[in-house]
């Protein structure tokens, strides 16, 4: 089992849903986030005033996801959250050790 968390383009997350949908994730986590990577912010004009935005707004997602399922979701990720410009985020993968459906007790893969 992984857990995979991606940090994509806000605009981006219908696609990334459906595209994970369609390979048979059903789980996911999002969190809106800020922050920079090589994007480094930009300058903005507000009221006449010019003022330096260093954190942009981006979405975290994370999924959890059974080995068999693992290419086909980074795939799905990969794919449908690229414009092939720069800011489009990162993808990084964890080891689950184990997971636990806290309603009825299920582990591993089952709790999924």
């Amino acid at each position: 089992m992984k857990l995979i968390t991606a940090i994509i383009r806000p605009f981006k997350l219908d696609e990334v849903r459906e595209a994970l949908g369609e390979v048979g994730v059903s789980g996911l986590t999002v969190t809106e986030v800020k922050g920079f990577g090589r994007q480094k912010g930009h300058t903005e004009l507000y009221r006449g005033a010019e003022y330096v935005v260093d954190f942009l707004p981006k979405l975290k997602l994370e999924c959890a996801v059974s080995d068999d399922a693992f290419d086909g979701a980074m795939e799905a990720i990969t794919k449908s959250a690229a414009t092939g410009k720069v800011g489009d985020g990162k993808v990084f993968v964890t080891a689950l050790e184990q997971v636990i459906r806290i309603r009825t007790g299920e582990l591993g893969a089952d709790a999924l």
